[in-house]
């Protein structure tokens, strides 16, 4: 089979996987965008623009390889593409925590009140630990899946965990 043609069904496998792994990824991707912007139209904003740009790019796409690094690597250069180009300061488009944990029932008001006030501490983080939190400790990924979608040295990753950890850690103590 000529190189062409091979390369041609690879392309038509990279733009049927991305447009299958996009539905699979939205909430994801929503959630990451939210935790950037801290703002609901900025997030869906987000997620349009990195379905639009994976559709372009489809064929960028390496098959075998993880789809969700690869769309929230998308999103996040998107991200810092607007910040360098809108000089967003940080602190803008917050949204209550209250406004998108919502708990059913009497008996959850203690539950809520601890994630509303986790929330809060963790949307006060600079957004670069902000950042590593999220996709370390909510989407689970390892150390080195945070560096290369941040494209940051997993030192850099460690040390800005660290760092959110430690600040976590003392506006406890201190708030008690």
């Amino acid at each position: 089979m000529p190189r062409q043609a091979i390369a041609r069904e690879a392309n038509i496998a990279s733009h049927s996987t991305v447009r299958s792994g996009l539905r699979e990824n939205l909430q994801r991707l929503w959630r990451y965008g939210f935790v950037l912007s801290r703002a609901r139209d900025a997030a869906d904003d987000l997620v349009q623009q990195t379905c639009v740009r994976a559709l372009e790019r489809a064929d960028q796409f390496v098959e075998g390889t993880r789809l969700d690094r690869w769309l929230l690597t998308i999103l996040h250069s998107i991200w810092l593409n607007e910040v360098r180009s809108r000089r967003v300061r940080l602190g803008q488009g917050l949204v209550p925590a209250e406004d998108i944990l919502v708990h059913d029932g009497q008996h959850e008001m203690e539950m809520r009140l601890a994630a509303a006030d986790v929330m809060n501490r963790v949307n006060a983080l600079p957004e670069a630990q902000r950042a590593a939190v999220f996709l370390a400790y909510v989407e689970g990924m390892s150390y080195r899946e945070v560096a290369e979608v941040l494209d940051i040295p997993i030192g850099t990753v460690m040390s800005r965990l660290a760092a959110a950890r430690a600040k976590l850690a003392a506006d406890t103590d201190g708030g008690e």
